[in-house]
């Protein structure tokens, strides 16, 4: 939604502040549109391969999607995590095993569905759950792995936003390239009145403008876009981490929750009352 605002207000403080002064009709070259667009897609296609290219494409629908993660999934999170751990504490870490290993009928994954519904979310918790159930990692050793785990998901996730990224940093020189291509032609029309002229190299310099603002007005936006959903994404493996790794530590599972509490962003964080009475009346 925002991403939509924003081009607007770029449009109007681009092209209405021109259009006081100049014509609109003067910028509406279509060739050149067609240039930029072409070499863009080219040099995104050119530069990436197959896989890359597949996860960008998939990446660019997030950008007019609102943020799944919030204070509300996270309380679920926390909320799920503590119905686990308490299972755990008063029952054994053998009485999870049918949960981790079908989450999709547990009763206890079932009462969230907003976190059921991240599948990555869910498969990185049951594995480590799994791990703690096996018993044969210490939680030093667990520590390690889940490190390299949310690095190697932090590497993949952003690659779409530095692809976008590269592309937004390659469109004024491409600008640049089509208006050299329009002077070119310019030099072959010398002898065509000044008027003629006049429009051709306009005509020229529109390539450049249409690089910059594409760049930096649009391109740019989506990369910004997807390099902060990234980061939000992150944030929910390093809660579960924290948590479980202080249950193998020997915390209750109120004070393991409150270290995931903590990791939270401000604006997501619940209160500590409010998480804890929020976890009483679930369990009521």
């Amino acid at each position: 939604m925002f991403l939509i605002i924003g081009y607007v207000i770029i449009l109007a403080a681009s092209l209405g502040t021109y259009a006081v002064h100049g014509s609109l009709a003067a910028l509406w070259v279509p060739m050149e549109y067609l240039a930029i667009v072409g070499l863009m897609i080219g040099g995104f296609v050119a530069g990436n391969g197959p896989k890359a290219i597949k996860a960008t494409m998939a990446a660019l629908p997030s950008v007019l999607k609102g943020s799944p993660y919030n204070k509300a999934l996270y309380v679920d999170l926390l909320a799920l995590l503590y119905e686990i751990l308490a299972k755990v504490r008063k029952e054994g870490l053998m009485s999870i095993e049918g949960d981790i290993e079908n989450p999709e009928s547990s009763p206890i994954f079932a009462k969230y569905p907003n976190v059921a519904a991240d599948h990555h979310a869910i498969e990185f918790l049951t594995d480590y759950l799994r791990m703690m159930v096996g018993g044969n990692l210490n939680a030093f050793e667990i520590e390690n792995l889940m490190d390299m785990e949310i690095e190697t998901h932090h590497q993949e996730a952003h690659q779409a936003p530095h692809i976008v990224s590269k592309v937004a940093d390659a469109l004024p020189a491409f600008g640049i390239v089509v208006a050299v291509m329009g002077v070119v032609n310019v030099m072959g029309s010398v002898g065509q009145p000044p008027a003629v002229l006049g429009k051709m190299i306009g005509g020229a310099l529109v390539g450049t403008f249409l690089g910059i603002l594409v760049s930096y007005g649009f391109v740019s936006p989506i990369a910004s876009q997807l390099e902060q959903k990234v980061e939000e994404s992150g944030k929910i493996y390093q809660v579960m981490k924290v948590v479980l790794l202080a249950s193998m530590n020997g915390y209750a599972p109120q004070v393991a929750i409150e270290f995931g509490r903590k990791v939270l962003y401000a604006n997501d964080r619940p209160g500590f009352v409010e998480l804890e009475e929020e976890i009483k009346s679930r369990k009521g």
